[in-house]
């Protein structure tokens, strides 16, 4: 399917009222309905779509973006209703996680936020990489860059997804908590109490760094 397609079948995609979301978990979860799997499927393609966005210009977007559906269907499938956490705040971790392992498998392991072209200039990966960086430190803002994900992957669940969001996934504080259902100052305190865990757990390496 070409991407111009896939974009007009897009559109035809209708958002799920809170209350017929929550029949379609209990339908699946609770009795098995592959109509409710398909369906909820179908509805958060969308979040698929927006995670794929950063890379929109690769010539295999197409592979992207299955890889990001593959990742939305494991959530769909691990995914507990019951916990409070929405969905997509859930399952956008799974879609990008799938979209990046492709893309490091490709030799493009891009990350969307850096992606996006600053003003005037390159785009933030590009800066990152710029050949004019001395080797040393290129290896260094990996190595660092390879513990912090480390650390993260140690956070209790909300703290991780709080920080993922706003720091990998570039949203702003209030989109999070319209996504958990929580205020605004409630997971400003997410992220504090996850990035003082995450210092902690890096401080011996931060140390040494310096």
């Amino acid at each position: 399917m070409q991407l111009d397609r896939y974009i007009s079948e897009l559109n035809k995609v209708k958002l799920l009222a809170y209350s017929e979301e929550q029949e379609l978990w209990q339908a699946y979860k609770e009795q098995g309905s592959q109509q409710a799997r398909s369906r909820l499927i179908e509805s958060y393609q969308p979040l698929v779509f927006k995670t794929a966005e950063a890379f929109l210009k690769l010539d295999n977007i197409m592979d992207v973006i299955q890889e990001g559906t593959v990742g939305l269907i494991e959530a769909v499938e691990c995914y507990d209703y019951t916990r409070g956490v929405a969905f997509s705040i859930f399952a956008v971790h799974r879609i990008r996680g799938r979209m990046y392992n492709f893309l490091k498998k490709e030799d493009r392991a891009d990350i969307a936020c850096l992606e996006a072209a600053l003003p005037g200039k390159e785009s933030g990966l590009e800066l990152l990489t710029d050949t004019g960086m001395p080797v040393p430190e290129q290896v260094e803002l990996q190595e660092a860059s390879r513990r912090v994900k480390k650390a993260m992957d140690r956070l209790p669940e909300k703290e991780y997804m709080v920080l993922d969001s706003i720091y990998i996934g570039c949203q702003e504080a209030a989109q999070v908590a319209q996504q958990l259902h929580v205020s605004t100052s409630h997971i400003y305190r997410l992220q504090k109490s996850g990035v003082r865990r995450v210092r902690g757990m890096l401080s011996r390496f931060i140390h040494q760094w310096k």
